[in-house]
């Protein structure tokens, strides 16, 4: 992610977009100069927050699964030691960290967010008041604030309100989002990190490509970086899983990020990362793609 530049995340629904954007922006931050700007049209702070807890509970890139806390667990243990509180003192007291740090798991992965919670900006945003001027204003305080040293994470494009345009329709709102997404990029000297949703054709194929995200071909014409994310599973070939049906099932866990779109460096370039859905994670430990992808499949070398 470089100063200026645009970067759009593409996929299909439920391959992990979230997921890979949160852990981009935890990973700025971790670094002690860096701070990050998560806006959310999708999720509260608070569900954000306790994805990031999962998170941290597997550790990355340790991946230690075994301290690993899924979403359920960490409801099930604040509202168990919430009601044990009320009925020891009859207060119902008893904060929500208080209650994090008395279990072993949620202590250590409170612990590794308390690390860089000052420097992660999480912003529930909404889709009729949060415009692209509100958002620029907010980017520009946090540029002033820190130096400039801010990351901008957008979650998702197609949801960013364009008051006082009217555009015509989603073609001409996503026109106007990109090109206002770029101007903060260029005009703020920050990196800008955007997820974009599919269109109907795109979810209907078997791969999906840049041509596939919903709007307009400015979407490819303004970004500096686009990566589009498919469950390799999805994408491998009949043939292969037929020969290799366990290996085959392994990779319903494995998502293949390919870079479509690179002004300054190679495209056409697939990568895969495996996927820990239940906490929250990519393991970072990624490895190019072993198969050789073509468009609707893959075949073994």
């Amino acid at each position: 992610m470089r100063r200026t530049e645009l970067v759009l995340l593409g996929g299909p629904q439920g391959i992990g977009k979230t997921i890979c954007t949160l852990q981009m922006a935890r990973n700025v931050a971790m670094r002690g100069d860096q701070f990050a700007f998560f806006l959310s049209y999708e999720h509260t702070e608070t569900h954000l927050m306790n994805r990031l807890l999962c998170l941290e509970s597997v550790n990355p890139p340790e991946m230690d699964l075994s301290g690993g806390v899924k979403l359920k667990d960490l409801y099930d243990l604040v509202i168990s030691q919430r009601a044990r509180g009320y009925l020891d003192n009859g207060t119902g007291s008893g904060s929500l960290q208080g209650i994090l740090r008395q279990d072993r798991k949620t202590a250590a992965a409170l612990a590794r967010m308390s690390r860089y919670a000052d420097r992660l900006i999480l912003v529930k945003a909404s889709p009729a008041v949060t415009t692209l001027r509100t958002l620029r204003e907010m980017t520009a305080r946090l540029c002033e604030a820190t130096n400039g040293n801010v990351s901008v994470f957008v979650d998702y494009l197609q949801k960013v309100a364009v008051h006082p345009e009217r555009p015509t329709d989603e073609a001409e709102k996503v026109t106007i989002i990109v090109e206002g997404l770029k101007d903060i990029a260029l005009a703020l000297d920050v990196p800008v990190f955007a997820i974009v949703a599919a269109d109907r054709e795109g979810l209907k194929s078997k791969r999906l490509h840049l041509f596939h995200l919903r709007g307009s071909s400015a979407l490819d014409y303004e970004c500096d970086i686009a990566v589009i994310m498919n469950n390799k599973y999805h994408i491998l070939s009949k043939e292969h899983m037929t020969f290799n049906p366990y290996k085959a099932k392994q990779y319903r866990d494995w998502v293949v990020f390919t870079v479509e779109k690179n002004r300054a460096g190679r495209a056409m370039t697939d990568v895969e990362f495996q996927l820990h859905a239940q906490y929250f994670a990519f393991d970072p430990r990624g490895r190019l793609v072993q198969q050789q992808l073509i468009d609707e499949k893959i075949i073994e070398q």
